[in-house]
């Protein structure tokens, strides 16, 4: 009943900004605010009521759907997809008080994708029914496409948008055919009757590729990470923050629900190859964006440098490695989340994202400058941050599994010691080149709850990993390694 209550809110709110007058633009900001801050306090209620014993689905609502063909509609989550479900509801009410003075083209359209875009990803993080993941997982593209193609701020935001779109629905196209193979030779698409069917490892291996090609274009791994710092550019900063702090986590969301849960021999068969393409994009994206000149570039190769680090630790095959991999994607939300968002703080004052128009903010910007830093140490993984604890433990378990993954993935803390403080530097020190406002009260409540969170995680991650631990454990030790 709770579960379907956070769905029945958003449905109300959409159709609410239906029904609302669209010249009734601060009825339409407070009415979608305090629908998505209301599905973030009610999901607060899920982790309160969860029990950390078991590794069985929760809050399960079974809803027929078609029942003669053995295709339900059921919903339910365990320790896996919990904190996932968490971070959506969080991130999204974040988004909308960020863009908050945001006046351009239709309000409304734009606040009805962002409601759609929440309601069909904790669909996607929801779903125990293989067929209905996927159409879920691609209608994401449909509200965000509109996002980036209708509010972004250039003329390349076409293009983007297209980018986006079609590189992440062409690989999914492979995982169409799997899906339908599958229901045709099981007779099902439940994830609970699909976890105890064993396909053979010639089946594992194919049906592992067709998934591999629609999950990896959404972590992004090379050479599929084109669309990522394109679509980032050309996006509002609300996309931007959706982007990189919910839509990334679909990738490896899939991997760790899918990959690992249905196709486990052909993840150990395949896990020298997934290492090698981590490695890369570790090392290349970070190299990447040190070059970089444009604020918002520069983040987006950091994030895939952060979520290629994530899959190493999920094809670790030890449960501290798939554990850290999702506290790292955790953490990555919120981290990444807050640098877009202190872009957008930069942008809305005066309209430029290239790095050397800014200079000496210290001066002029204090606060703003204390945000900037402290995120700017957790996004290199400073202890006491969420991030140190996520790839301390993903190198752990990294050197258990090949100490060759585990040096070159190590040297994205080297390298993102040298971008991120690079950036900093040019942002917050040298000669005065613009004059602004600091943060001002809404903008500091924006931060607060990411800073908070990043603080916590990184102080007492046992609160995270409790919750997680039993789904992690028969997952990696029942579908791995029996």
């Amino acid at each position: 009943m709770l579960l379907n209550s956070l769905f029945l809110l958003l449905i109300i709110g959409v159709f609410g900004l239906i029904i609302i007058p669209a010249e009734h633009r601060l009825l339409l900001r407070q009415f979608s605010l305090f629908i998505t801050a209301l599905v973030f306090i009610l999901s607060l209620f899920l982790w309160l009521g969860f029990d950390h014993s078991t590794s069985k689905f929760q809050f399960v609502v079974n809803n027929l759907w078609l029942p003669v063909s053995n295709i339900n509609l059921v919903l339910g989550i365990d320790g896996i997809s919990l904190f996932f479900l968490l971070l959506t509801t969080l991130i999204f009410p974040l988004c909308l008080l960020a863009s908050w003075t945001f006046e351009k083209g239709n309000l409304k359209i734009y606040l009805i994708s962002f409601l759609s875009m929440e309601l069909v990803l904790l669909l996607v993080f929801t779903s125990l029914d293989l067929l209905f993941f996927y159409i879920f997982f691609e209608a994401v593209l449909i509200p965000m496409f509109l996002v980036i193609g209708i509010y972004g701020s250039r003329q390349r935001k076409i293009r983007a948008a297209y980018m986006f779109f079609l590189y992440t629905l062409f690989g999914s196209l492979f995982m169409l055919v799997g899906v339908v193979y599958i229901y045709l030779s099981v007779g099902s698409t439940s994830y609970e009757i699909l976890s105890i069917t064993k396909f053979s490892n010639y089946n594992q291996r194919w049906l592992w590729l067709a998934f591999f090609a629609s999950f990896a274009a959404k972590v992004p791994m090379l050479p599929v990470h084109i669309w990522l710092p394109e679509a980032h550019v050309e996006a509002p900063t609300a996309g931007s923050v959706i982007l990189a702090g919910i839509l990334l986590k679909l990738g490896s969301y899939g991997f760790l629900r899918f990959s690992l849960g249905l196709f486990p021999q052909a993840c150990i068969y395949f896990t020298p190859f997934v290492f090698s393409l981590s490695v890369l994009g570790v090392v290349y994206t970070s190299l990447t964006a040190i070059r970089q000149t444009d604020l918002k570039r520069l983040i987006a190769y950091t994030s895939v440098a952060h979520m290629n680090l994530v899959m190493i630790g999920l094809f670790s095959g030890t449960v501290i490695g798939v554990e850290a991999a999702i506290l790292q994607s955790l953490s990555h939300g919120f981290v990444s989340s807050a640098l877009f968002l202190i872009i957008g703080v930069l942008y809305d004052r005066w309209h430029t994202r290239g790095i050397n128009y800014y200079g000496g903010l210290t001066h002029t910007m204090p606060i703003f400058i204390i945000v900037f830093l402290f995120f700017t140490m957790a996004n290199l993984g400073l202890p006491g941050t969420s991030s140190f604890v996520g790839e301390f433990l993903l190198l752990v378990s990294a050197f258990d599994a090949n100490t060759t993954a585990c040096f070159f993935a190590a040297t994205s803390m080297i390298l993102g010691g040298v971008y991120s403080l690079w950036l900093f530097n040019r942002i917050a020190y040298g000669n005065i080149k613009l004059v602004g406002c600091d943060l001002n009260y809404r903008e500091f409540v924006v931060f607060l709850p990411l800073l908070v969170g990043t603080v916590f995680m990184g102080l007492y991650p046992d609160l995270f990993f409790s919750a997680m631990h039993a789904s992690v454990s028969n997952l990696v030790w029942v579908d791995l390694w029996v």
